[in-house]
């Protein structure tokens, strides 16, 4: 009975929407799961006679067949993309998928390095190509700025004050913050600053901009991704890292260390506290392990 409403959804995907193969075969396959179900549970009934009801029953059977919340919300969405098809094609008159729950979806927590493994990382770069030294200050600038990616793409000569210690970023919205920058990077960009960028081309309109390319232009960010995913692959780095990974790991090592929230939001240039806060729910077995080691009640409790 349902064959004919796939087919009719499918050409509506293809033509209509002018989906993807991949789109397209997702769509069918959320739908392929609800007929599974009514076919299991003996409802099967056109999808004008399925009411809300039918559909919170399916949400509950597939969130019991184990399938992660992620997994859950795309085929809610998958469920929903056929039933406007079918209001589009006067096959229902209502859309009992309306008001059909998502799971909430927990924000998923970033991988993060621990100091070592950033280390490790930077200690890939060979020093002696000419995109060595360029790379070992992009890096520590990534670390110890926690920058955005396009932040540091976008880094102008003109925005170093170096002697302060400070850098002056254009984030997002084009808006500008003040932040500190460790020895180890103002060290590594004065010397590529001055020792190899002095000898690159310069293509015209990017004086200003501090990493270039062997061209003489700026950096694309996925150039920095390629950067960092080959040195943390010679590093042996098996977590799924991206130049964000930096960003993440520069401000769960403050967390972790006690920095206060506040302070740790304005580094980053988060607009809202929100934000910033998930990085005090990152790492629950170290504030766990750090309460066991620290707090006299814990420590009296364990006998020492």
């Amino acid at each position: 009975m349902w064959e004919g409403y796939k087919k009719g959804f499918k050409g509506y995907l293809q033509l209509e929407r002018s989906l993807s193969d991949n789109s397209v075969e997702a769509y069918l396959h959320d739908l392929e799961k609800l007929t599974e179900y009514l076919q299991s549970t003996g409802t099967m009934k056109p999808p004008g006679e399925l009411e809300l009801k039918h559909l919170q029953q399916f949400v509950q059977w597939i969130a019991e067949l184990g399938m992660t919340a992620t997994s859950q919300a795309r085929i809610i969405s998958g469920i929903r993309g056929f039933y406007k098809y079918c209001l589009i094609e006067n096959i229902v008159a209502a859309d009992p998928s309306a008001l059909l729950e998502a799971p909430k979806l927990k924000r998923a927590l970033p991988d993060f390095l621990s100091f070592t493994e950033i280390e490790n990382i930077i200690a890939q770069i060979d020093l002696s190509r000419a995109d060595g030294g360029r790379n070992k200050a992009i890096l520590e600038t990534m670390y110890s700025c926690g920058l955005r990616v396009s932040e540091v793409i976008g880094l102008r000569i003109s925005c170093l004050y170096l002697d302060v210690g400070f850098i002056r970023v254009i984030g997002k919205g084009d808006k500008e913050r003040l932040v500190p920058i460790g020895s180890d990077a103002i060290k590594f960009i004065n010397i590529y600053k001055d020792t190899i960028r002095v000898h690159s081309p310069m293509k015209k309109g990017f004086d200003d901009i501090l990493f270039l390319n062997k061209f003489g232009k700026g950096l694309s960010r996925v150039m920095i991704f390629y950067i960092i995913k080959d040195l943390a692959k010679k590093a042996g780095v098996t977590k799924n890292i991206s130049p964000h990974t930096f960003r993440h790991s520069f401000a769960t090592h403050l967390v972790e260390g006690g920095a206060d929230l506040r302070a740790v939001q304005e580094m980053l240039g988060h607009e809202s506290i929100t934000t910033t806060e998930i990085y005090t729910h990152l790492d629950r077995d170290y504030l766990r392990a750090t309460l066991n080691q620290y707090h006299p009640a814990f420590i009296k409790s364990m006998g020492h």
